[in-house]
């Protein structure tokens, strides 16, 4: 029996963990403490009055895996079905994604047809040396980056070899070419990670890439033979429905913010998580017997048998005791980036093509990662009273300070003439945005940086081997996306909990919370 378990931080992972802790009788005393005065971290959307929903950080979710059941049950539970807007594999927001190459807008291959013709900026067609990968050697590294692992399976820019097979952040597998390091993977670390690919972990980031290497031998043979994980626990209506439909992501109508809305109407409702807002977390102690903790806030402290951490690692590591700095040190050592959102609005239909929107490798832009183009795939949160075009443009992520400089002393002015300009540049805009919103998101994208694994593992061991009452949550550690972060609390709770038939991974300690390393 745990008689109080607090969580710190009140974004999507500690909404989450306290919801499922509501589920249980194990627990006496919930308490939700989060720094600022709204819930839900980086999931925030603006709703204008005229039904124009813009979106400052994630804006779809994908259904597919454990994670995306997972998310669809709880969805599911809150009441949130009547809500969901589905984007199929068939929407042309699905089929239609471009990388800005040379100056230009290319189109991602999909398909068969895509795979047997030649398509730019990639040099030869797809399908004609997905032998070759079959013969490259097994590597005998633990951890390398996602450029190097790329290269290394596939080839270099130069080498006779133009086809590579890699996977999404998910784990679904595509087909690119031998420009696969330097223009598409570089986009898609860019995409999910505001990161460099060239030190990214591919272990980390790309799991089955690697593991598809390590059990087969091959990339190929991963794809082929690798079997997924199914959970029957996870199964819901509402994720037979995304399967039957096709579904490639979906969104709410109110957006994105609706998700941990919703929640926190739950929790308030359950009566039995008491929530503290504005309250800042100084340093965690522990109690006399070093069992429980105590909370020490501004004015006063509060006393737990359990934490459930969703704060990102780096503050987590500046309020743990002194006597756990081996724990601090490798929780400073994952950093995060910080993104620059603009969303715009422009009159009427100015878009050159339709798709999910493009992606800008490092070498022709440090400063700009993509853009989107919302209004192709959730035309439902256009405005109500004539046509309009909504963008988001990405920017900055490992490379904000050498663009932008310090984050905390850039101006707004010039994000928004810099996404402003891109989208001039890269789609042949000559308009005006009629509507702008820039949003600063600090440290936003943790960092898995090659040998993200060790440092997880040695977290892990800590955590274990001093029996720490200390269960960690969020994009931190074990993946950055929503799904993820929900998932990786739903699985801390179960560890706390005891619930022995959970076989999925989770940082945590003591009470059938420690977990091996994968």
């Amino acid at each position: 029996m745990q008689k109080t378990v607090a969580v710190i931080g009140g974004g999507i992972g500690g909404l989450s963990a306290c919801y499922h802790l509501t589920k249980s009788s194990q627990v006496f005393k919930i308490v939700l403490l989060e720094s600022s005065s709204r819930l839900g971290g980086w999931l925030r959307s603006t709703r204008r009055e005229d039904g124009a929903v813009f979106e400052h950080g994630p804006r779809g979710i994908r259904p597919a895996g454990n994670v995306g059941k997972n998310t669809l049950k709880m969805v599911s539970e809150l009441g949130l079905e009547n809500e969901i807007l589905p984007v199929t594999s068939d929407n042309i927001a699905s089929k239609n994604r471009f990388l800005y190459v040379g100056g230009k807008l290319h189109k991602m291959p999909s398909g068969a047809a895509g795979a047997l013709r030649k398509v730019p900026p990639f040099s030869r067609a797809l399908v004609s040396s997905v032998a070759r990968e079959l013969l490259v050697k097994r590597g005998t590294q633990e951890d390398e980056s996602v450029h190097g692992f790329v290269e290394r399976r596939l080839g270099k820019e130069h080498c006779w070899c133009p086809v590579a097979v890699f996977c999404d952040v998910r784990g679904r597998f595509v087909v690119s070419s031998p420009q696969l390091a330097d223009f598409a993977i570089d986009s898609l670390c860019r995409g999910v990670y505001a990161g460099d690919c060239r030190k990214l972990s591919v272990r980390s980031c790309f799991p089955p890439l690697f593991r598809a290497e390590r059990d087969y031998g091959s990339i190929v043979l991963g794809m082929a033979f690798g079997i997924t994980e199914k959970a029957a626990e996870l199964e819901s209506k509402l994720a037979q429905k995304s399967r039957e439909e096709g579904w490639a992501q979906w969104s709410l109508r109110q957006g994105m913010q609706a998700l941990p809305e919703a929640l926190e109407d739950w929790l308030r409702r359950t009566g039995r998580v008491e929530i503290l807002q504005e309250v800042e977390v100084q340093r965690l102690e522990r109690t006399a017997g070093g069992s429980a903790w105590e909370i020490k806030l501004y004015d006063g402290s509060i006393k737990a048998d359990h934490i459930i951490s969703a704060m990102p690692a780096k503050a987590l590591s500046s309020v743990l005791p002194p006597g756990a700095s081996p724990l601090s040190e490798e929780l400073r050592r994952i950093t995060s980036v910080t993104v620059a959102v603009v969303n715009l609005e422009y009159e009427g239909l100015i878009l050159p093509v339709e798709g999910f929107g493009h992606l800008v490798p490092s070498s022709e832009s440090r400063g700009v990662l993509g853009i989107v183009y919302d209004s192709v795939a959730f035309p439902q949160h256009n405005r109500k009273d004539g046509q309009s075009t909504r963008l988001t443009v990405m920017m900055g992520g490992a490379w904000f300070s050498e663009v932008f400089g310090d984050p905390e002393e850039v101006r707004e002015e010039l994000l928004l003439q810099t996404a402003a300009q891109a989208v001039r540049t890269h789609l042949g805009v000559d308009a005006e945005p009629i509507w702008s919103n820039v949003s600063l998101q600090k440290d936003c994208i943790p960092q898995y940086t090659v040998g993200h694994w060790e440092r997880i593992d040695k977290i892990r061991q800590y955590l274990g081997q001093h029996s720490l009452p200390l269960s960690l949550v969020g994009s931190s550690y074990q993946g950055v996306s929503v799904n993820d972060v929900i998932f990786s609390s739903k699985t801390a709770v179960e560890r706390l909990l005891g619930n022995e038939q959970t076989h999925l991974d989770t940082l945590g300690c003591g009470r059938g919370l420690f977990t091996p390393s994968k």
